[in-house]
């Protein structure tokens, strides 16, 4: 079998290119474990305390989508979720459930952007050790 990790962040156009990717995976109905991982972070997903229990991963949108792309295509899913920072806890996860790779969902950022902001698909790249895909989508 072979276990791809897939983090979503909320933007659905993402999170389908990234679960279209890994369904043009040869035999993927058969040979393809997606584990897909939301990160709750500090600054957008914050909830007041009295809904704190309702925060779920499969609550949020892309999550959905990504998941019913795949269950559409046949490939087994597994949905994570965690808090913290988003790319340790990729590589943490990567780790965890050792995955064969892992697919992001990549962006465009002008230089500026990525120096100010930072890229968790840089970070995850140079601080794992397993092959990283980025897919495309639309930019939000």
């Amino acid at each position: 079998m072979y276990r791809v990790l897939i983090p979503i962040d909320t933007n659905e156009d993402r999170a389908r290119a990234q679960a279209d990717y890994v369904t043009s995976l040869p035999n993927a109905s058969e040979n393809v474990e997606a584990v897909l991982l939301f990160v709750f972070t500090e600054e957008g997903e914050n909830l007041p305390s009295d809904l704190q229990q309702f925060k779920t991963a499969t609550r949020i949108g892309s999550v959905r989508r990504a998941k019913e792309r795949l269950e559409d295509n046949n490939v087994d899913v597994t949905v994570l979720e965690d808090s913290g920072d988003t790319a340790d806890d990729i590589i943490k996860t990567a780790e965890e459930y050792d995955v064969d790779s892992i697919v992001l969902g990549g962006r465009k950022r002008s230089p500026v952007g990525k120096a100010v902001f930072g890229s968790v698909t840089q970070s995850v790249i140079l601080n794992t050790d397993r092959p990283v895909v980025a897919t495309g989508g639309s930019q939000m």
